[in-house]
């Protein structure tokens, strides 16, 4: 036999097995009159164990390539072309050969776990029900009924919003630009997908936090980059820590999210944000900035980001109204030099030819009123409580076994476990006592931290929320 598994592949060794079995059918190399080789012969052959070929035929039988005889072993399927020569497509194969790769596992059972409404949600990092503005919403139908034509837009978005958040952006952080150099996207996940699709080629290597939110997005491997990680820390990265990277791999761009960064709530001062200004120009290594929570400063005091003091163009600045108005809305935007967001929204264009104008009216309206000032003081007082709330519990329920940096803004907490138990074990349990929260090793190399996210849950469930997870801590280190 000249196949042999590869054992360092990603690809389960049941999985290369069917799919040598599958070809070898294909070519004719097993012949439809002999029975295909035993379980017991194939697996002492590949050096593996008779369940690993089991599950291979299993497969196999699945999809009617094979069929098993009681007595005389697997054949190929007499009907395997069936009644008018077709065949039925191995979706499993097609659904894992994709080069556009699902979420990690633990994300997907994240995300499906919390959809019950029994669920404690300090998982999701979006706002709570009752932080929505839908009152204002309300009086915006019922004052300026929608009138707008339902055809497509510009592809850059609507001029109106895009003027709206010019406006926006110099008034709540100083950063100064005009209509022609915004992009509307569908939230920030979009435009990082932009950027990395129309900007960068597989085999370049980029720069991300570690951890960061970045970490647990597929993008970057489906996008074939290479991506290094810079230690963060009580005050960010560490700016010169991207010229080692560079002088080392050729960094191509980096990614960071300066004010309270998700998962850690840390905000970078302004030292370290001026050096890797300086850096970027020095080595023309362009920066993509992700700002979703700067706004929600519980102080008020929004802090210089690095599109403010961008003077050369370096920053590729990204924001939304996910959390700060409702997810749901599907409003970011990309802020860039004009030829780099004609690229983009060219390629936007081609995906979904240009963003939906009534979430763009909608949007526009609400940015551009009164009423959007007040909401903000409203969540950033709200917020403030929450954060507040989820501090006493953790020292009320988890006492000396947690510490955590309190952030001055954002949605989330970062809790370091002094005395760490299997953090996917302490998922489950926790899920099944009724709280979701996200593991830190989904962020990056953090094993023994937690995040909590704070947006999510008002101050009875995230109370409730950590009680729960104390007792599955306790029921796993009772083990």
């Amino acid at each position: 036999m000249n196949f042999k598994l590869d054992r360092s592949a990603k690809t389960p060794l049941y999985k290369q097995i069917a799919s040598y079995i599958e070809n070898g059918i294909s070519t004719g190399d097993f012949s439809p009159d002999i029975p295909l080789p035993s379980e017991r012969h194939l697996a002492k052959e590949l050096q593996v164990n008779r369940s690993t070929v089991v599950a291979a035929y299993d497969e196999l039988q699945s999809i009617g390539i094979v069929e098993r005889r009681k007595g005389s072993g697997t054949h190929i399927s007499t009907d395997i072309w069936g009644i008018s020569d077709k065949r039925i497509p191995n979706w499993g194969r097609y659904v894992e050969d994709g080069s556009f790769l699902p979420n990690l596992p633990l994300v997907q059972k994240i995300r499906t776990e919390t959809q019950n409404n029994e669920m404690i949600n300090m998982a999701s990092g979006e706002l709570a029900a009752d932080l929505f503005p839908a009152e204002q919403f309300h009086s915006i139908f019922k004052e300026k009924p929608f009138t707008e034509h339902l055809g497509y837009d510009h592809p850059q978005g609507n001029v109106r919003l895009r003027e709206t958040i010019s406006n926006h952006l110099y008034k709540y952080k100083r950063i100064s630009i005009d209509a022609e150099s915004i992009l509307i996207t569908s939230g920030a996940q979009q435009a990082l997908h932009l950027i990395v699709q129309c900007l960068l080629k597989p085999g370049d290597a980029v720069a991300i936090e570690n951890p960061s939110y970045a970490y647990s997005l597929p993008l970057f491997k489906s996008a074939g980059l290479r991506p290094f990680l810079l230690k963060s820390s009580k005050n960010g990265i560490n700016p010169d820590d991207i010229v080692e990277l560079h002088k080392k791999h050729r960094i191509r761009m980096v990614f960071i999210n300066p004010d309270f960064q998700n998962p850690t709530g840390v905000q970078m001062p302004l030292s370290r944000r001026k050096r890797i200004l300086d850096i970027s120009s020095e080595y023309g290594i362009p920066v993509v900035e992700d700002d979703p929570y700067s706004i929600t400063t519980f102080d008020g005091n929004v802090s210089a980001s690095l599109k403010r003091m961008d003077d050369n163009g370096n920053v590729l600045y990204i924001s939304s109204l996910s959390k700060i108005v409702a997810s749901g809305l599907r409003i970011g935007w990309i802020v860039g030099p004009k030829k780099v967001i004609q690229r983009l929204a060219d390629a936007k264009q081609q995906i979904d030819f240009g963003h939906s104008i009534f979430p763009q009216w909608v949007a526009n309206e609400f940015i551009g009123s009164p009423q959007f000032d007040e909401h903000i003081h409203k969540i950033r007082k709200q917020l403030e409580v929450r954060r507040k709330q989820l501090s006493k519990a953790l020292i009320h329920f988890l006492g000396d076994q947690a510490e955590f940096m309190e952030p001055d803004g954002g949605i989330h907490l970062w809790c370091k476990l002094k005395d760490p138990v299997d953090e996917f074990q302490l998922l489950d349990e926790s899920l099944k006592r009724g709280v979701a929260f996200v593991p830190g090793s989904i962020f990056g190399e953090s094993k023994g931290f937690v995040r909590f996210t704070y947006g999510r849950s008002t101050p009875t469930d995230i109370w409730e929320g950590i009680s729960r997870f104390s007792k599955a801590l306790q029921h796993l280190r009772g083990k």
